[in-house]
């Protein structure tokens, strides 16, 4: 489920879009919803809830002592790096701003009287296409957004990611080094299941990077480096070892494996 954040001080303009979104959602039983529609910016910030997928469309020129929908953008994308930014506006050409504030923006609708409707409609079908074919698609990066940076992390040079000092951060672990960013384990294991294994609350493990286990020490290594295991990743990592055809390749070391 995807769920839809607009944030217009115009009201009329607002529910103009609210009902377009609506009415597109239901023709075309997208799996969406609007769960805050607000002409604050501050309303839109107390409602926000992360670890899902979500949709914001922010007015450009927002009459607010505080904010304008590019600083809304920024810490919307402080607290929730995945979420998706369709900015709405009465000028045109906004992607120099959008650089300037380090956003990354889906797409940018002008607020032409006859053309509004039409074209909310195509940003939903874009981004409803969008999202079948990445989920149709094999994962073969990784997202990680560093700072202002988005860097895409190819699969199979990640190593293990594990819970940062930092709240609700993340250490990514690669063949080449270790990068530090904004993220939940919960998450990333939604995302990546089936490739990676949480070993411990604290680990999340690529199946194909792991070279030896050493259940009495309750430790595996993956790249040379150690991670812990829990007594509920137990199970799974023995039958992972005791299968002969894996369905992701799993490598002994000359260490040895014991029960």
């Amino acid at each position: 489920m995807i769920d839809i954040y607009l944030c217009d001080d115009d009201e009329p303009i607002r529910r103009r879009i609210e009902a377009a979104l609506k009415q597109k959602i239901l023709i075309e039983d997208y799996d969406m919803q609007i769960v805050c529609s607000t002409g604050a910016p501050e309303n839109l910030l107390e409602h926000l809830k992360t670890g899902g997928q979500n949709l914001y469309f922010l007015d450009v020129e927002l009459q607010d002592g505080q904010w304008d929908g590019f600083l809304l953008g920024r810490e919307i994308r402080r607290q929730d790096p995945r979420g998706i930014l369709v900015y709405i506006t009465s000028y045109g050409d906004l992607a120099c701003r959008t650089f300037q504030y380090h956003l990354e923006a889906f797409d940018y609708i002008v607020k032409t009287p006859d053309r509004l409707e039409a074209s909310l409609s195509d940003c939903l079908k874009a981004l409803q296409d969008r999202l079948m074919t990445e989920r149709q698609a094999p994962v073969q990066v990784y997202p990680v957004r560093t700072g202002s940076a988005l860097r895409y992390v190819p699969l199979q040079d990640i190593l293990f990611f594990e819970t940062a000092p930092r709240p609700h951060h993340v250490l990514l672990h690669t063949v080449t080094g270790r990068m530090d960013f904004l993220g939940s384990l919960n998450e990333i294991e939604a995302e990546l299941k089936g490739r990676f294994l949480r070993t411990h609350r604290a680990y999340l493990v690529a199946l194909d990077k792991i070279e030896a286990i050493d259940l009495k020490k309750g430790k595996l290594l993956a790249g040379g480096m150690e991670c812990l295991i829990s007594r509920a990743a137990r199970p799974r990592l023995l039958e992972l070892a005791g299968q002969t055809c894996c369905p992701v390749p799993f490598r002994k070391s000359s260490l040895p494996f014991r029960k």
